[in-house]
């Protein structure tokens, strides 16, 4: 299975009175990877997919462990869990680094195709579909993930 690595550069006002990145700041995080991951599907010749807007449905956040400022970038692996006819979810690892066993951050995003001109959730297309797939674990690595 494929996954998709961001590398989240921290930034000193992440960190909140207690010394270590606010719980809110992760969503931001997660934010940054999800659109990083989604927007690759357009290859720059003219493909709509995903340009037209998406809308988050649901969060999940698990905090394995206190994660505090330093100059390195965080990295966040991506991939999909579920692919609805009209949602997807993302899950998230947020790690020292690719590979690495320390986690800091667990989660998992429902979201929704959004058609932005008619205000209404749409359908993922075949294309969306297809690219998305590529990051689905299958039955072997599943077992093994969890």
């Amino acid at each position: 299975m494929a996954r998709h690595i961001y590398h989240c550069p921290l930034r000193w006002s992440d960190m909140d009175a207690f010394g270590h990145v606010n719980n809110v700041v992760f969503l931001r995080y997660l934010e940054e990877a999800r659109i990083d991951f989604m927007f690759r599907l357009r290859p720059g010749d003219g493909s709509p997919s995903f340009s037209g807007g998406s809308v988050v449905a649901r969060h999940e956040i698990d905090y394995v462990r206190p994660l505090v400022h330093r100059h390195e970038p965080v990295v966040i692996e991506s991939w999909v869990t579920q692919i609805r006819s009209a949602s997807l979810t993302i899950a998230y690892e947020v790690k020292d680094a690719e590979g690495s066993d320390q986690v800091y951050v667990r989660a998992s995003t429902v979201v929704v195709p959004y058609d932005l001109e008619a205000g209404r959730p749409r359908r993922i297309t075949a294309e969306e579909k297809s690219y998305l797939q590529r990051y689905v674990p299958t039955v072997e690595e599943d077992a093994l993930v969890g």
